[in-house]
């Protein structure tokens, strides 16, 4: 990104906000520079601006981050999760850290499956796919037969799963209680292979 912008951008982080004027003197530049710039940051969405109203004259835009630019700062979820996965095995071992992460991807699962349920298994494992995508994630699937393979070629936990694989377990889980089927993990991007594969068989078991 422009260095100018990326000025703006933490300068907004610090302050919570600001005006053109303000912004003008913090960089030392006139209003019409720092409105091309909003601009061009109002368009990727990564501000937004409000109406503020002072004691007198004209209500002021104010300028402040929107929710994708806090993306744009560094977050230390992974060390967080890395830490919590490590005093859960150290307090009650991997057998009952798998059914902690089972019961978190039913709350993963619990809002999508509105969007499922009632469906053939093909439209499920489509469903799961393209919920996988909305969360940035690439994903597709295939039909072999009487099974399906479903291809996630992003790992939404890379950093974590390279200390803790165990939390792989999640993800079978979450396809499991969307596609209603019989799941297993035949690939892993841990493993150096070109994808996490579910397959997902109908669960005979139903």
């Amino acid at each position: 990104m422009q260095s100018t912008r990326q000025e703006i951008l933490e300068y907004l982080q610090r302050r919570g906000g600001a005006t053109v004027k303000e912004l003008g003197r913090h960089l030392g530049l006139t209003s019409t520079g720092i409105r091309q710039h909003l601009t061009l940051l109002e368009k990727e969405s990564l501000i937004k601006a409000r109406e503020e109203r002072g004691k007198v004259g004209r209500p002021a835009l104010v300028y402040a981050l929107s929710e994708k630019a806090e993306a744009l700062f560094p977050k230390r979820y992974d060390v967080l999760a890395n830490f919590l996965l490590e005093e859960i095995l150290s307090g009650w071992g991997n057998q009952q850290a798998q059914q902690v992460l089972r019961r978190v991807a039913k709350r993963v699962a619990d809002p999508y499956q509105e969007r499922v349920v009632a469906k053939d298994m093909p439209q499920r494992v489509e469903g799961v796919a393209a919920i996988m995508r909305e969360q940035g994630l690439l994903a597709d699937w295939e039909r072999q037969g009487d099974e399906f393979l479903l291809n996630e070629y992003t790992c939404p936990y890379a950093v974590v799963a390279r200390q803790h694989s165990s939390i792989c377990c999640m993800e079978v889980e979450f396809v499991r209680l969307l596609t209603g089927g019989e799941v297993k993990l035949t690939h892993s991007l841990l493993r150096g292979e070109r994808a996490c594969t579910y397959r997902v068989r109908p669960d005979q078991a139903s």
